[in-house]
């Protein structure tokens, strides 16, 4: 589409419903405000550096991308170690308006962020490139080239709502966003969204330099609540799951504690590295490998080569694989039943959120970071959290959110008691620091209108 084109089919796509359907009600006029920015933007302002008539491309041929973020609902730091969780795509996403080249460049701009300029003749890692967008565009480039597709380049104009920092995984949102342009571009748009997810990951730990597990990028891919088995790394099995919250009754927020991410990469790493000590005592490479009597069975040799903290961690791994599983089945008898039993099936899987949130906090150890245990945000919205339901003699549930040591936790809040929930932890945390989450059925797409 030419951007006059695309700025009236957006116009039509308000009118129809599209945009209250990915991002909820209420949302169709900041919605179509936000894509209009971008269309006017990729047509207008040439990223720095780059005359105007470099990219002619940017004339006709418009498309349209989104990428959604994540919120993990079961399943702390299991995925490393090849075992089960279940998450969602959320309302929050990145969205990009998106031209292909006749060249191998890929020009991406994404408001608040330096202008990222990649040259595709070379899909090589660069070492200078750790930590970076480029590196993660490279990387793409090359896994999906590897694997036959033809890539070449794109213009992008992008903005994302997923809160950097804040375990909805926005670095996995932009992962998955460069996978679905790229192989719609240049591959016919056929790679599931699991392929998608793995080539992110591959991205991520080989040019990017960060070694992630591959949740995120699934979660961030698929669209909806999915339950993610990665027993076999190769071909997780992903379902579908039906999660309708408030048909239930109850909101899902993330307070956002603002505590500091700096420093703590030691700390993230320190979570898989325990647990696959304790698997390397059996002469296996991760947990999953493991029988999970064998570790009890062997409880003080572990505590003298691993140390107790890693036998701990093993400890939160087995239990959060039985969680899953009784989350998803109490939670397949809530939306199947009614009455008192849909309600004591829903109490059943609150009950099950909560253990799993005390697992992460006494066994996984990851609400705060050893190396200052003076600075506790995530602790002290949880303590707070549990509070409050107990005070309103409310049925829900809290849990630590994504990696840990700072930034979210997790909350379910009947409906009429969430007001009252805001005021308190943002009288705590900080004006618009508790965001309600909506899971969105679309993950990474091309969005036709």
């Amino acid at each position: 589409m030419t951007g006059r084109e695309l700025l009236e089919a957006i116009q039509a796509a308000k009118a129809r419903g599209i945009f209250e359907g990915l991002y909820g009600p209420g949302t169709a006029e900041t919605a179509q405000c936000r894509y209009a920015s971008l269309i006017k933007g990729i047509l207008d302002d040439a990223p720095q550096g780059f005359p105007e008539a470099d990219f002619p491309e940017t004339k006709d041929g418009l498309r349209v991308f989104t990428a959604a973020g994540r919120t993990e609902l079961g399943g702390n730091h299991t995925d490393h170690n090849r075992g089960k969780v279940f998450a969602a795509s959320i309302q929050m996403d990145a969205v990009a308006i998106v031209a292909p080249r006749s060249d191998k460049r890929v020009l991406f701009r994404s408001g608040g962020f330096p202008d990222v300029q990649v040259d595709l003749t070379d899909l090589s890692p660069r070492p200078e490139e750790k930590g970076t967008t480029e590196a993660l565009v490279r990387g793409i480039a090359a896994e999906l080239t590897r694997r036959g597709t033809a890539v070449g380049g794109f213009t992008a104009n992008a903005a994302s709502t997923v809160l950097p920092g804040s375990g909805l995984s926005s670095s996995a949102a932009v992962e998955v966003l460069f996978g679905r342009i790229f192989d719609n571009l240049y591959g016919g748009g056929k790679r599931a969204s699991l392929e998608i997810a793995q080539i992110g990951q591959i991205a991520e730990n080989s040019y990017f330099g960060k070694p992630s597990g591959l949740m995120d990028q699934t979660a961030c891919a698929s669209g909806g609540a999915v339950a993610i088995d990665f027993e076999d790394p190769a071909k997780p099995k992903v379902k579908g799951v039906n999660f309708d919250l408030e048909s239930l009754g109850y909101a899902l927020a993330v307070t956002d504690t603002r505590g500091s991410h700096a420093d703590l990469t030691p700390d993230y790493a320190a979570i898989p590295g325990e647990m696959k000590a304790v698997a390397a005592f059996f002469g296996k490479q991760v947990l999953r490998e493991v029988d999970p009597r064998e570790v009890l069975a062997h409880a003080p040799e572990i505590r003298k080569a691993a140390g107790d903290r890693a036998l701990l961690r093993a400890f939160h791994y087995f239990n959060e694989n039985r969680k899953v599983d009784a989350m998803l089945a109490a939670l397949e008898k809530a939306v199947s039943s009614s009455g008192p039993e849909k309600q004591a099936a829903f109490a059943a899987y609150l009950d099950l959120v909560n253990q799993s949130g005390d697992s992460s906090w006494e066994l996984l150890q990851n609400v705060y970071s050893p190396k200052n245990p003076a600075v506790q945000g995530v602790s002290v919205a949880l303590a707070v959290t549990r509070d409050f339901l107990a005070e309103s003699a409310s049925i829900g549930a809290c849990r630590v959110h994504g990696g840990g040591f700072a930034g979210t936790i997790q909350s379910y809040i009947p409906l009429d008691r969430l007001g009252a929930y805001k005021a308190v932890m943002e009288g705590i945390f900080g004006e618009g620091s508790v965001t309600v989450l909506r899971i969105r059925p679309v993950g990474a797409a091309e969005l036709y209108f």
